[in-house]
């Protein structure tokens, strides 16, 4: 496992020590840094409510062009979101239990400010723009170890939030 968090730092450093980034590749260099498993909980409030383990793992793919974020929950993978520069713009497709793909881009990068927000651009899969989706996603960067993700989740005239809070797991021996 160190020799895996090695190889994400060494992307990440070489992320962050190229040309002059714009804001969208340095937010994936921030996000590459993520790599390996988290722990933690999910908790719901809005249209829908319950609070439960939610573990997670980043790795990078791609030749380090993506990050691959797994939500888990008892060990059986729920959801899946990979991230991507496409120009000037960070994007990403949410793989969701809802069965659809939600394509969410960056409204906000301000990684001074440990914040990342993405906002809904369209999905596949989805049968009626009514549909239970996931319309937004707010990325808050804590200390290296601490993050927080929230999705905005909409369906029948409803939106419901799901606030993962994770904490790094150490490095397995």
């Amino acid at each position: 496992m160190a020799r895996r968090a090695g190889s994400f730092a060494a992307i990440a450093l070489a992320f962050a020590f190229s040309a002059p980034q714009s804001p969208a590749a340095a937010a994936l260099a921030r996000l590459a840094t993520l790599g390996g498993d988290w722990k933690g909980t999910a908790l719901w409030t809005g249209g829908r409510s319950g609070e439960f383990a939610m573990d997670a793992s980043y790795a990078t793919t791609a030749g380090g062009s993506a990050v691959v974020e797994t939500l888990t929950q008892d060990g059986v993978p729920m959801m899946t979101t990979v991230y991507h520069v496409d120009g000037a713009d960070l994007r990403m497709t949410h793989y969701c239990a809802a069965r659809n793909q939600p394509r969410l881009k960056a409204s906000r990068i301000d990684l001074a400010d440990g914040a990342i927000d993405f906002a809904f651009v369209d999905a596949t899969n989805l049968a009626s723009p009514d549909a239970p989706h996931v319309s937004a996603l707010q990325v808050r960067f804590g200390d290296a170890d601490h993050l927080t993700i929230t999705f905005r989740f909409e369906g029948g005239g409803k939106a419901s939030f799901e606030r993962i809070s994770l904490q790094r797991s150490p490095p397995k021996a």
